[in-house]
């Protein structure tokens, strides 16, 4: 080397080694390292960190003999004296040379030789690029060990303010929910411990869905309980909607049943004794505050539905008068069709119109009868003989 070109290598080593000392630095501040040096590991985990710690150890001896080398290159620079071959070969031997060396591992007594194990020597590019391998390998299993943790550890945090909140809610109502208080400790030591081998997902997503739903519940229960009163009054004022609603739909049904053949599952069928009774067996009923919430909003449910299911009973069986009315409409408009082609006297026409006409005019009008004559008239005056369907 030239003197020139010795101290442009020896000043890019120096920024080299401050930029890797500053990632080591890094590497011994992060949170997940710190964690995993003092940490109980097993399984996966533990072997994968094992495999990090030796390359851990390789990097600290290359990293060691790495600055031992800038020091001296460092040291033969700052000689006094003017810059000599013998210097510049010195120096070319240290930056250029195989001058790193990383001493030969001590072995476990099983595995050691009485022959000499050699050290071995490697340029300063070759221990940097060793010692970044080694790096690589180690924030590796950093960076899998921290995904998991990252991933895992909220929601066990969030399993237990769940679960926190569950025993609160049940001191609040004196009552027991039955869930297992041990079961996220147990999954937080496993994925602490082997983050790696702890297959804990599926029982992550079955315990925070078990602790949100019992959640869920109590906080219905409590809300059920400081406003039963109310919501009693509430559901008092729907059955009675509801028993005007049925009432309206026999009555349909009675006016109805005189003017249109009905089928007997035809008869609306009341629901609100029922409701009533349940009503009732719920204000004595002395079981837990979660169950009554249940049943309270199945009740609710269940007269708003017979409600609903009442009315649009009424609103379809007037709505066959209305049928039977437009039939009648379409048979008059039929009719003057019949009379516009000169139909009106034919022998088949008029029977048709006939037909249809008595079917209309009978009480009870058979409906699906009396549309399919209307149809059939109407096929004819168009001269179309084919049936439908």
């Amino acid at each position: 080397m030239s003197r020139e070109a010795a101290e442009h290598a020896l000043r890019a080593r120096a920024d080299e080694r401050d930029r890797i000392s500053d990632d080591l630095l890094d590497l011994e501040s992060h949170t997940t390292y710190r964690l995993l040096k003092g940490a109980a590991l097993r399984g996966a985990t533990e072997r994968r960190w094992a495999g990090a710690q030796q390359s851990l150890a390789v990097l600290w001896s290359l990293h060691d003999a790495y600055r031992g080398v800038l020091r001296e290159a460092e040291r033969v620079r700052g000689e006094r004296g003017r810059m000599g071959a013998e210097r510049l070969a010195r120096l070319t031997e240290l930056l250029s040379g195989p001058s790193v060396v990383l001493r030969a591992a001590t072995q476990p007594v099983e595995r050691r030789s009485l022959l000499p194990q050699a050290d071995e020597r490697l340029t300063l590019d070759a221990a940097v690029s060793r010692m970044d391998a080694a790096f690589q390998e180690v924030t590796s299993a950093l960076n899998d060990i921290d995904a998991v943790w990252n991933a895992v550890l909220p929601r066990l945090d969030a399993a237990e303010a769940d679960l926190r909140r569950i025993r609160e809610l049940e001191g609040e109502l004196g009552e027991q929910a039955g869930v297992d208080a041990r079961e996220p400790a147990r999954l937080r030591t496993a994925v602490v411990r082997d983050p790696l081998g702890a297959a804990v997902a599926q029982d992550l997503d079955r315990l925070a869905k078990l602790l949100a739903g019992t959640r869920a519940e109590l906080e219905l229960a409590v809300t059920v309980r400081a406003e039963y009163a109310r919501r009693r009054e509430n559901l008092t004022a729907a059955l009675d909607d509801v028993r005007s609603a049925e009432s309206e739909a026999r009555l349909a049904h009675g006016a109805v049943v005189v003017k249109i053949a009905l089928p007997p599952q035809a008869l609306p069928r009341g629901r609100v004794d029922a409701l009533a009774a349940g009503l009732r067996t719920l204000d004595v009923s002395a079981e837990p505050w979660v169950r009554r919430a249940r049943r309270l909003s199945a009740l609710e449910d269940e007269i708003r539905t017979a409600a609903e299911r009442a009315r649009t009973t009424a609103k379809a069986l007037y709505g066959l008068v209305g049928r039977r009315d437009e039939l009648r409409g379409r048979l008059g408009a039929f009719q003057m069709t019949a009379a516009r082609k000169g139909l009106a006297e034919d022998p088949d026409a008029v029977r048709l119109y006939e037909r249809a006409r008595t079917l209309l005019w009978t009480a009870p009008c058979d409906l699906t009868r009396a549309a399919a004559a209307v149809e059939d008239y109407r096929r004819a005056l168009h001269g179309d003989t084919r049936r439908p369907g």
